[in-house]
């Protein structure tokens, strides 16, 4: 990406931190800038203040340089000269009268087709906060920022555009793609009063006291800006109000441009930090050791947070576990009793059945016993007694009683059904007995 680049007349005095810092964010983001080719001062305050004609037709003619080379997007990071060459495009390109006015005076056709930008517009609508992020070797982590747009770089809204004009963002995500916390502040857009901290400094000092005051009070620890004058005042002036107003600021002034090239590895003196008149290497030294406390802590509760996270998950892969072979033992106990039940049952019927089928037929077999004994006694008698003459007695001692009993005794114990039935004989001997004496 090729843009035209018009540097300004404070990139060689006053604002050359800007203008180093400026060559060195376009080499590590990798966008091509061409300086104009005898560009001329814009006319800033003093032009606009003396001439509308002279105004118009000095930013005029450099947009018409710009045209002759090509770049039809011309980069001005000086918030003064980027406002009078966008007053002049607007005017060019909506006021037909005075854009052959300045034809006129400068001898040049003007077609109205370049484009000038801040570095702010450059930064996060060209190349994107994203693409800085990843050139970011340095983080500018812990940093307190107030960012300080001033009042010409988002204002008026016709000729700028980019940002909100009350509260703008595009300096404060730079700074966040940085690693930075810019702070929130309500005098981002109020003027440091200009070029009358010089000419009237009884009016423009509480002016740049009540942007640096807002600025410390709302938390802020340094701040941020696109703009040269705005940090000759802020900056160099900085001294002279704590001493005007009885209080002590402190407060290092970067540019925005400083701060990337730092944050992307380039050496303090690659961007000319050492110029600034507020000491402003201490501060960037303290934020380096306090980013890596900081890195080091999140670092650690990442570790501790990742360390809970995995004792939680393996607990709950274990109690997961336990509770399956919790169901699993169980399902299986379930299902050996089952099975047992299924053939024990068989078993038990078996078991049942058995012995109310053997006393069914034990029973049958005593009265056919029964039976014997009421048909023919003598028969059954000489199967219980070998001797006829017994059996004959035997025959005469049955009674129902007896003969069941008998009956009952052969089916289960043949011997013992004899025992009895010689016991029975024994028994009738011993009363006949008895009756003859």
């Amino acid at each position: 990406m090729k843009f035209a680049y018009y540097p300004g007349c404070a990139s060689e005095g006053s604002g050359i931190e800007y203008h180093m810092s400026m060559e060195r964010t376009a080499y590590i983001l990798g966008f091509e800038i061409q300086e104009l080719e005898d560009w001329n001062c814009c006319g800033a305050t003093s032009g606009h203040n003396t001439d509308k004609l002279l105004s118009v037709a000095l930013p005029a003619r450099n947009l018409a340089i710009a045209e002759r080379s090509g770049l039809n997007m011309v980069v001005a990071p000086c918030a003064a000269c980027y406002s009078r060459h966008r007053y002049a495009e607007h005017t060019i390109q909506h006021d037909p009268e005075m854009r052959r006015k300045v034809e006129q005076v400068l001898e040049l056709d003007l077609a109205g087709s370049t484009e000038t930008l801040s570095i702010l517009d450059v930064l996060v609508n060209k190349i994107g906060t994203e693409t800085i992020a990843a050139k970011v070797v340095n983080p500018m982590t812990t940093m307190k920022a107030a960012c300080y747009y001033g009042c010409l770089l988002v204002r008026p809204v016709e000729h700028t555009g980019f940002d909100d004009p009350e509260d703008p963002q595009t300096m404060d995500q730079i700074m966040k793609a940085l690693g930075a916390d810019p702070i929130d502040w309500s005098h981002k857009t109020e003027c440091c009063g200009a070029a009358l901290v010089t000419s009237r400094p009884d009016v423009g000092n509480p002016m740049l006291y009540r942007v640096l005051k807002d600025a410390k009070e709302s938390g802020a620890e340094c701040l941020v800006t696109a703009c040269p004058l705005c940090m000759l005042n802020l900056d160099m002036r900085q001294a002279a109000i704590e001493k005007q107003f009885g209080e002590k600021l402190a407060l290092p002034v970067y540019y925005i441009t400083e701060l990337l090239a730092l944050a992307c590895g380039d050496k303090p003196s690659q961007v000319g930090l050492e110029k600034h008149f507020v000491e402003a290497g201490t501060y960037l030294r303290t934020i380096e050791v306090r980013g890596a406390e900081a890195r080091a802590a999140a670092e650690k509760a990442a570790q501790e947070a990742a360390e809970k996270a995995r004792a939680k998950a393996e607990a709950a892969a274990a109690a997961k576990a336990a509770a399956a072979a919790k169901k699993a033992a169980k399902a299986e106990a379930a299902s050996k009793a089952e099975s047992a039940d299924g053939q024990a049952a068989p078993a038990k019927e078996a078991a049942a059945g058995k012995p109310a089928a053997s006393a069914d037929g034990d029973q049958k077999k005593i009265d056919a016993f029964v039976a014997a004994f009421n048909k023919n006694p003598d028969k059954m008698a000489a199967k219980l007694v070998a001797d006829e003459a017994q059996a004959g007695i035997l025959v005469s001692a049955l009674d129902d009683k007896k003969k069941s009993k008998l009956a009952s005794l052969m089916v289960k114990d043949m011997e013992l059904a004899k025992k009895a039935a010689a016991a029975y004989v024994q028994q009738e001997l011993k009363k006949q007995g008895e009756c003859q004496s």
